[in-house]
C-alpha cells in the first residue's frame, strides 16, 4: 500500500497535499482497495464551497456507494473532469491521475489536524 511522506491523511482516507495556498484532495490507496473497482465518481464544480468533515462528493464502485469528505474547507478552484470518463483512475493512480479536487484553503491550520504518513499506516493498522 502506497502512503506517500509528502501528503496530509485524513481519518476519512481522503489525502491533502498543499500547492501554493491550494489544497489537492483524493481518496487514499487503501480507501480505494478497500472499496474495489471504481465506476462512478460525482465531484462539486468549481466555486462551490466545501467543509472540512463534510461530503464534497460520491465515489461508486462495484461494492459501495461512499460520500467524499473534504479534509480541509474552502472554495473548490479545480475539479478532475477526466474521471467522469475515466473512474478507473482512482484505482490505478489515487495519487496522481485520480486526484478529484483542488481547494482554496480557507484555513491551511486545517492541515495540521491531518495525519502524516506514519501516524495514517498505524490507524489503517488499527482499524485492520
Amino acid at each position: 500500500m502506497l502512503l506517500p511522506d509528502n501528503l496530509r491523511y485524513s481519518k476519512d482516507h481522503e489525502w491533502a497535499r498543499p500547492e501554493e495556498g491550494r489544497v489537492l484532495v483524493g481518496i487514499t490507496d487503501f480507501a480505494q482497495q478497500q472499496l474495489g473497482d471504481i465506476v462512478y465518481v460525482e465531484l462539486p464544480s468549481p466555486g462551490e464551497r466545501v467543509e472540512a468533515g463534510h461530503a464534497f462528493g460520491v465515489v461508486e464502485s462495484v461494492k459501495a456507494v461512499s460520500d467524499l469528505l473534504a479534509p480541509v474547507s474552502g472554495q473548490v478552484v479545480e475539479v478532475n473532469r477526466a474521471l467522469s470518463e475515466h473512474p478507473e483512475w482512482v484505482n490505478q493512480d489515487p495519487y496522481g491521475k485520480g486526484w478529484m479536487i483542488e481547494v482554496q484553503a480557507e484555513n491551511p491550520s486545517e492541515l495540521d489536524e491531518l495525519l502524516d504518513a506514519s501516524g495514517y499506516g498505524a490507524f489503517i493498522a488499527e482499524e485492520a
